[in-house]
């Protein structure tokens, strides 16, 4: 981890001088982090890295004489440094980063489009709070093996839907578990799914996470798991035994309809620095749901889902987050217990039995 008040050292690894140039860009623009050089291929990276270990490294996948993939796990059985991949919006490619994510990387960023001023403003704030977030995370957490600053104005969820009204709906439907998660997240989450059986009650999940990567995401978590998992279409029914993942760059609500609940997938703007946004979710069970919903906080960088977790607690829903031992980063889950919506503070490998003592208590 790096020390309070030091600057984050990051090293670039990407094969195109006009990517390499962009990120550097986007870093310096906050203060608390420091470029400290750039390879265009990993055997360039390892002879900077003898000279100087960084803090966090970012590592392109598509790269001349050594793939990202190779030079990760090299990186990983060797000196293990924080490392966010960065890669194109492709469906194939999303599939690479999931081996990735396996690996140990902690978190995946999108190239930016050069040229388009709003992409890459919005799109360095995701740069700038991914590397802060590796630069705290700790390595390993939950695996199989041993807020940031920017130009975009923070909105809350009020931009995309209205604050809850009324009283908390009373427990008369089944109830729908809400999860949010940051980094660390992909990992996490597998260990929570994989825990739950076929019959568990439905589930909704925010995962920060680029457009495409979520459906990669979902398809191997659905490899994995007892439960159905897939990446959410606009109208999905919230079903028992059923996982669904809010796909990439879209906010997902939960809406009730009756006795029963679907999800509403929309455009918007970012909220709490990001789309998908945990607030608008948890905001969203807050006003359709109340105490039919469970609303679960994993790791993560920054405070999203931090207000609308309080929202969901005043609504009359159960609440839980992940304890700061098994979290990557404490940051999401710390600042929801800071904001007084947590009911119970449980290790990750719990929260699945909660999940289902909470369903069985009904």
């Amino acid at each position: 981890m790096v020390p309070p008040g030091k600057k984050i050292r990051v090293l670039i690894i990407d094969d195109s001088a006009s990517v390499r140039q962009a990120l550097t860009h986007v870093l310096e623009q906050d203060p608390e982090i420091e470029v400290m050089g750039a390879a265009s291929d990993p055997f360039m990276a390892a002879r900077k890295i003898q000279e100087e270990i960084p803090d966090v490294i970012t590592l392109d996948v598509e790269m001349p004489r050594m793939d990202g993939i190779t030079f990760l796990r090299k990186i990983m059985a060797q000196k293990p440094i924080p490392v966010v991949m960065c890669s194109s919006l492709t469906e194939e490619g999303s599939e690479t980063l999931m081996q990735a994510l396996e690996a140990g990387a902690v978190d995946i960023i999108l190239k930016p489009k050069i040229g388009a001023a709003d992409h890459l403003a919005e799109s360095g704030t995701r740069i700038r709070e991914a590397v802060k977030g590796a630069a705290v995370a700790r390595l390993g957490q939950n695996r199989r093996t041993a807020a940031a600053s920017g130009p975009t104005a923070k909105l809350t969820a009020d931009a995309v839907l209205p604050p809850p009204s009324g009283r908390a709906m009373a427990k008369t439907t089944e109830m729908v578990a809400c999860i949010g998660a940051s980094t660390g997240g992909t990992e996490a989450l597998r260990v929570l799914l994989e825990q739950l059986p076929a019959n568990s009650p439905g589930i909704v999940i925010v995962q920060h996470m680029p457009e495409k990567f979520t459906a990669a995401f979902a398809r191997r978590l659905d490899s994995l798991c007892e439960v159905a998992v897939k990446e959410a279409v606009h109208g999905d029914p919230v079903l028992r035994g059923h996982v669904l993942i809010a796909p990439g760059d879209r906010h997902m609500m939960l809406e009730r309809q009756g006795a029963r609940y679907h999800v509403a997938v929309r455009e918007g703007p970012l909220v709490s620095r990001h789309r998908p946004s945990v607030d608008v979710l948890f905001r969203s069970a807050a006003r359709s749901a109340g105490a039919n919903a469970m609303g679960v906080i994993l790791t993560g960088m920054g405070d999203d889902g931090a207000r609308g977790m309080n929202e969901m607690h005043q609504a009359g829903a159960y609440t839980l987050a992940q304890d700061e031992a098994s979290s990557v980063v404490f940051g999401m889950p710390k600042e929801a217990i800071a904001h007084g919506g947590v009911d119970r503070v449980l290790p990750l490998d719990q929260i699945a039995r909660e999940i289902l003592a909470a369903d069985r208590r009904r």
